[in-house]
């Protein structure tokens, strides 16, 4: 059945370059496109009223749903469905239109929003991000759309960081109207992507999430700059009635910073998350039902947002469905490119108009049955310093291991020299204070200068580079210890250092000791070292005896200019963004050895 459109213009059309790309990507290449250099897609039909709704799910609770459709057609017009469920309001009190509505019904479709269980209008509770009550009321969702006068019966779900992550749930739940999903800087793996990354709390940004989306459960929102909203859009004739209902069954629901607090494992669970732990809403948990349903994928990730890369690359190991994985120089949402090896200003593509019209292309395709009839894989990144994309239907890239120690004079060399160890006392205090990939709300001027980093622990750097070197993959680092606790935090930053000493930012990893057993059949081991964080693989360090810690540094891709060297910086701490570990009695003393069983990290060098 062909999509109903009252105009061919709206349809996506693709007139522009594309990747170069030969031999088995070629036909990756001609169903998942990725365009660099195309224009805008303007549709051409006006945005029409909002319709707001209640849609009772099967345990009675009521899902709050906005419907914007093309202005001035017949109710009985068929129109493919972008579907958004989100906890951050579907709308706000007194707007005609939202974001989502302004992006895709010019170019013919339909567009709904909800507001996801126990939050914005909808009733019901919301103990934990994504759980199972939630995700289950998208088939319900799928099937309401897929009844209307006005729908085609196909859906592309679609979002950015929580509703990405929503599109995701749509896609396990193996519903025959979805066609498609575009989630955009979505948390694969919660625990290991953002909230613990390497075991380590992430305090900054999990306090700040939990307390803000209460907040909005209360229906309450005050801008940075001191604004208040006034509040969530309410639904039909009833709305002031149902949201003061809907607002009391919220109330009682205690922040989820309360369950953080008492996680260290990915398997623990807090009493006010229901019985569930972060295993239970990780989408990676569920990678074999993904695939199964075989759903077309478009997943957008940032070199330089949290984990949202690791998971993107983990998601096109670990799964068969169709998959279009774009990972550029972004934070959180690709709202800025930064290439800390170019000059600033200089412009980096694709910009935010050319990825949604990627975003509406690769609807189009989901919506043709193109996408899902020819399947594969592909991968498109952005090269930092070469200022590049390149696509390969495999990861990692074909590459060499270059390994650095540390060592006497704190220098990294190809060979080891001396034995002994540097020493570290941890000061709590002591962090970056500039901005970091974990605070997903403020990444923007993130990277910047990195030198500040020296402060808070050991540098170690290299001589100059004699030629152009590329790092694309996962550098990881082998970490020979002694310490005086029985656990703490292990942070290892590489950056690149210009010859006028400026420290450029290119990637990092951390490690809770805790944590440090590698799993050893773990599906993604040719990323580097994995490890479980489960309860029963914990394994405390025992004080004064030496360990080792091995682990893989974030992906990345960049090609270092001659004449740049290279460091490696360890340290025990980043406050204030991560909480210290161990949180009582004294800060670890840490010494880290050198020699041939000691320290070093090895590169992924790809050669031109």
């Amino acid at each position: 059945m062909s999509v109903s459109r009252e105009n061919d213009d709206s349809k996506a059309t693709d007139t522009s370059p594309q990747l170069g790309v030969t031999g088995a990507q070629q036909m990756h290449a001609s169903i998942f496109r990725f365009d660099l250099h195309g224009k805008a897609l303007r549709g051409s039909m006006s945005v029409g009223p909002i319709e707001s709704t209640y849609l009772t799910m099967r345990d009675g609770v009521r899902i709050a749903l906005d419907i914007v459709r093309p202005m001035d057609e017949a109710g009985s017009t068929k129109r493919d469905t972008i579907l958004v469920m989100t906890r951050y309001w579907r709308g706000v009190r007194g707007t005609l239109s939202n974001e989502y509505a302004d992006l895709f019904v010019p170019h013919g479709y339909a567009v709904v929003v909800g507001d996801v269980r126990g939050t914005g209008a909808s009733f019901g509770v919301w103990p934990h991000p994504r759980a199972r009550a939630e995700t289950a009321d998208f088939s319900e969702v799928l099937d309401w759309i897929a009844t209307q006068p006005w729908s085609s019966g196909r859906v592309v779900g679609y979002g950015l960081s929580y509703t990405a992550n929503t599109s995701d749930w749509m896609a396990e739940r193996n519903h025959p109207a979805l066609k498609g999903i575009i989630p955009r800087f979505a948390d694969y793996d919660p625990y290991e992507d953002e909230f613990f990354p390497g075991g380590i709390p992430n305090a900054s940004f999990g306090r700040d999430w939990s307390n803000g989306n209460k907040n909005l459960d209360c229906n309450v929102r005050i801008s940075p700059d001191g604004d208040r909203s006034p509040g969530v859009r309410p639904v039909g004739e009833r709305g002031e009635e149902d949201l003061v209902s809907a607002l009391r069954e919220h109330d009682a629901v205690p922040s989820l910073w309360e369950g953080f607090q008492q996680v260290t494992f990915k398997d623990d669970r807090p009493a006010s998350w229901e019985g569930d732990s972060m295993l239970d809403w990780s989408i990676e948990q569920v990678a074999n039902r993904v695939s199964r349903a075989g759903t077309p994928t478009q997943n957008w990730a940032g070199w330089f947002d949290g984990g949202t890369a690791q998971g993107a690359i983990r998601r096109f190991l670990r799964q068969t469905n169709p998959m279009n994985i774009i990972i550029g120089p972004w934070g959180h949402g690709a709202f800025e490119a930064r290439d800390p090896l170019r000059s600033d200003g200089e412009l980096i593509l694709p910009t935010t108009p050319i990825q949604e019209a990627n975003d509406i292309r690769f609807a189009d395709m989901c919506f043709s049955d193109q996408a899902g009839h020819h399947g594969g894989k592909a991968l498109h990144y952005y090269t930092l310093g070469e200022g590049t994309w390149k696509t390969t239907p495999t990861w990692p890239p074909t590459s060499t291991r270059w390994r650095l120690y540390t060592g006497s004079g704190f220098s990294l060399r190809e060979s080891p020299d001396e034995t002994g160890f540097d020493e570290l006392q941890v000061i709590p205090a002591l962090g970056d204070p500039s901005p970091t990939r974990w605070d997903f709300a403020r990444t923007v001027n993130f990277p910047g200068d990195h030198r500040r980093l020296e402060a808070a622990g050991l540098a170690y750097i290299g001589e100059p580079l004699r030629r152009d070197l590329e790092i694309t993959g996962h550098p990881i680092v082998k970490l020979t210890i002694s310490s005086t606790r029985e656990d703490g935090n292990f942070f290892v930053y590489l950056q690149a250092v210009a010859p006028d000493g400026t420290s450029c930012y290119l990637t990092e990893g951390q490690l809770r000791a805790l944590h440090r057993k590698v799993l050893l059949d773990s599906q993604c081991h040719v990323l580097g070292p994995q490890h479980s964080y489960l309860k029963r693989d914990a394994k405390p360090l025992i004080p004064g005896k030496p360990a080792i810690l091995t682990f893989s540094l974030l992906p990345i891709s960049a090609r270092i200019p001659a004449g740049y060297r290279l460091r490696v910086v360890f340290t025990g701490s980043d406050a204030p963004t991560f909480i210290n570990v161990p949180t009582h009695g004294p800060a670890p003393n840490v010494q880290f050895h050198k020699g041939a069983e000691g320290c070093y990290v090895d590169l992924p060098i790809v050669h031109s």
